[in-house]
């Protein structure tokens, strides 16, 4: 259940491996009302995962194999939408994170350096400022990190489309249908029932309304902002010719890119966490959140000079205890999960809706023996611990970056505090 991008992607393959299977997708609201259809538009190679542990665990090339096979996720979206005819502004010109202080540019570089016994040399490089202007111009940046995988994306266009290709492969969306329990071939809906051999939990930050999914994920909000289209002037001084996604190495997540119709579409986190991990539209809009959004925006880019903000919306990401996406499946009771993504969910989740097909279908694939495959999530802390340490974090990453803004060097007491409190 779960008509986002994991329980599409997975009805997807699912019907194209088997098109005989009967697949039925069911949401609470509309395919893509969640995460889907109103993120950032980065179908990018960044995946949630506590790396040190997981080579531990699993070895270094086994974790190498997870990032090429992310990677690969990219073109492997942009492959389905032009062979289902899905008008998404697919466009693949990588990530730019900027370097905007003097820390920043020490952390990032330090991180491209230490990244060499993990990644291939093509995968992250370091800019200097006059390489990173042929990309992006702003007059905060030091220098930047370039990554060429990652595509630029509308997420709507996307999810929908992917909806409609997924009917006429034959599967069923039964839409404002939400789903109140899963049991073993069972789910149960406000509705009625519907019985199933194999029941997948598609749900990502919705799992925190299930029963057993309260302690799984936690909701945490990240709001996005979009300008007016821009005038070609304006778009010459700012650059993004390419339109890489951009972002930089502050601690408060930001992110952004330049739409196919010439907007400026900016997000960044800072939303409180509520209370039991409680989710509702009047939290998609925080006027002081999306205050300072505009106002991180402008300082990148003065050259907006007074362009409108025409939108303004927000929605939840699903956050794991050990900030590690996941994808789950027993053959007993026949249940499986995929999500956890952490906001990094366009192409994990195709990933996972590969996954979950091949895991289902009993096929011994490259995918099902990859390392987040059955991995268990740490359960997060009861309430009012939950609440108190998600928003803690919350206080902490704005407190770190502006102490790195202004001494110049990076925030070694906060940022221990946050590498503590997300798991890293």
């Amino acid at each position: 259940d779960g008509a986002g991008f994991t329980g599409l992607w997975t009805a997807y393959y699912l019907k194209t491996l088997r098109p005989e299977l009967s697949v039925t997708v069911l949401d609470s609201e509309i395919a893509g009302f969640g995460a889907s259809g109103r993120n950032g538009g980065w179908a990018s190679g960044e995946f949630s995962l506590n790396v040190e542990k997981t080579i531990a665990q699993h070895g270094i090339d086994q974790v190498r194999r997870l990032f090429q096979t992310v990677y690969s996720s990219i073109d492997e979206i942009g492959r389905v939408a032009a062979a289902e005819g899905i008008e998404a502004d697919f466009h693949k010109g990588g990530t730019v994170t900027l370097a905007t202080s003097a820390a920043q540019a020490e952390r990032l570089r330090k991180e491209v350096e230490s990244s060499d016994r993990l990644f291939e040399p093509g995968d992250h490089r370091w800019m200097d400022a006059t390489e990173t202007a042929r990309h992006v111009r702003s007059d905060k940046a030091y220098g930047a990190v370039f990554t060429p995988h990652c595509a630029a994306i509308h997420p709507a266009k996307l999810v929908r489309g992917l909806a409609d290709a997924v009917e006429r492969l034959g599967a069923t969306i039964h839409e404002k249908s939400p789903v109140v329990d899963i049991a073993p071939g069972l789910v149960t809906t406000t509705g009625g029932t519907v019985a199933a051999g194999t029941v997948l939990q598609c749900t990502e930050a919705f799992s925190a309304g299930l029963p057993r999914g309260r302690r799984w994920v936690a909701p945490v909000y990240s709001l996005m902002l979009a300008t007016e289209p821009l005038p070609q002037p304006v778009w010459d001084a700012i650059g993004l010719d390419d339109r890489p996604t951009f972002n930089d190495g502050r601690h408060l997540i930001i992110y952004g890119q330049r739409t196919a119709d010439g907007r400026l579409a900016f997000g960044g986190r800072g939303a409180p966490y509520h209370y039991r991990s409680a989710m509702s539209p009047d939290f998609e809009r925080d006027a002081e959140t999306h205050t300072n959004i505009d106002r991180v925006l402008r300082w990148l880019f003065p050259q907006l000079g007074e362009a409108q903000i025409t939108h303004r919306w927000g929605g939840a990401v699903a956050v794991p205890r050990d900030w590690t996406a996941s994808v789950v499946f027993d053959p007993g009771s026949r249940i499986g999960r995929a999500g956890g993504y952490v906001g990094a969910g366009v192409t994990a989740s195709n990933l996972a809706g590969r996954t979950l097909a091949d895991l289902s279908l009993g096929r011994e694939t490259d995918l099902v023996s990859l390392p987040w495959v059955n991995h268990r999530n740490r359960r997060w802390e009861p309430e009012p611990l939950r609440f108190l340490g998600i928003n803690l974090g919350r206080q902490l990453a704005p407190l770190a970056d502006s102490i790195e803004f202004r001494r110049g060097r990076p925030a070694r007491l906060t940022g221990g505090l946050l590498h503590w409190l997300t798991g890293h």
